[in-house]
């Protein structure tokens, strides 16, 4: 995710870290070229002259903008979704260190050998947020995910096919134990009952964003439509403005491939891409908060953007 301030006016046009600009470079160069040659050529190809009227792209820039703008609507409203899974994944992280802490009576050992079940649940939460984030965006879970779980735990789940729906399945049979033991009240069990459904909660819709993309066929339309529109525009502006064809070619096309390309970017948006969700960012805060109830003062700093990427 790029965090920035607003470049000034000189460096607007200078700034490439977060822009569309890399992917789109070579949609660019071809479509200027051709409006070079077109120009060039006075859009005679073989003898025969090429002219068209504004009016076809006059009838092919309304269903194209609307098109745009509707992809564009639709692919932002998943990273937002996204993003607001992640917040209400930051909320219960922290609600359930509340609870735990607030509710567990702690005036008895804790399990056979002693240990502390609300420390494991809430060492447990920092797991899931690191399982959430690699079951999202692939790779090996292993260095974020073991050091938080005991040896024997993280040996009975490492294998699992999903790992965040197993660490939520050991936080409900520690909240089993506790109720058995008497160490929670029966009528209080729930809210943290509640609080471990509303984090799996977060994982299904997490899960649904990443397993569901826009529909191949209207995205596919889009990109034909916006190459097609791109491609013949020289020789519907050649007769009118002449040599300053290939450079109107290329401020339209800018706008149409990068809104085009932006769209395909935040389509996805728990992937590694400049403007994709700052997980790494999220999970560091939720490991900050949780550590901080457990009472540990020796805590990493937020993480902080490099060069002006936060991850």
């Amino acid at each position: 995710m790029i965090v920035r301030d607003r470049p000034t006016p000189l460096r607007l046009f200078l700034t490439m870290r977060g822009s569309v600009l890399p992917a789109i470079w070579k949609s660019l160069a071809v479509a200027t070229l051709l409006a070079v040659a077109v120009t060039v050529t006075d859009g005679i190809v073989d003898g025969i002259k090429f002219s068209l009227t504004p009016v076809p792209f006059t009838l092919m820039g309304l269903p194209l903008a609307i098109f745009l703008g509707f992809r564009n609507n639709s692919a932002y409203d998943r990273y937002w979704e996204g993003r607001k899974q992640w917040g209400d994944l930051v909320l219960r992280s922290r609600s359930l260190a509340r609870q735990c802490l607030s509710l567990v009576d702690v005036a008895l050992p804790f399990g056979a050998d002693g240990a502390d079940v609300r420390t494991r649940m809430l060492r447990r939460t920092i797991a899931h947020a690191h399982a959430l984030r690699y079951r999202l965006r692939g790779g090996d879970p292993a260095p974020d995910v073991a050091p938080w779980l005991a040896p024997a735990e993280w040996e009975r789940v490492r294998d699992l096919p999903n790992l965040p729906h197993a660490l939520v399945l050991e936080m409900g049979a520690d909240l089993a134990l506790c109720l058995r033991e008497r160490r929670i009240e029966a009528c209080t069990a729930p809210a943290l009952d509640a609080t471990l459904s509303a984090m799996a909660g977060v994982d299904a819709a997490c899960e649904r964003i990443r397993g569901t993309p826009l529909p191949f066929s209207y995205t596919l339309l889009l990109h034909r439509t916006a190459y097609m529109y791109c491609l013949l525009l020289p020789f519907g502006l050649v007769d009118t403005i002449r040599y300053a064809t290939p450079l109107v070619t290329l401020i339209v096309a800018y706008t149409i491939f990068g809104l085009d390309a932006l769209g395909d970017e935040i389509e996805e948006p728990f992937g590694t891409l400049d403007n994709d969700l700052p997980l790494d960012a999220i999970c560091r805060t939720i490991e900050i908060d949780v550590r901080t109830a457990l009472g540990e003062r020796d805590l990493p700093p937020p993480l902080q953007p490099v060069d002006c990427r936060l991850g």
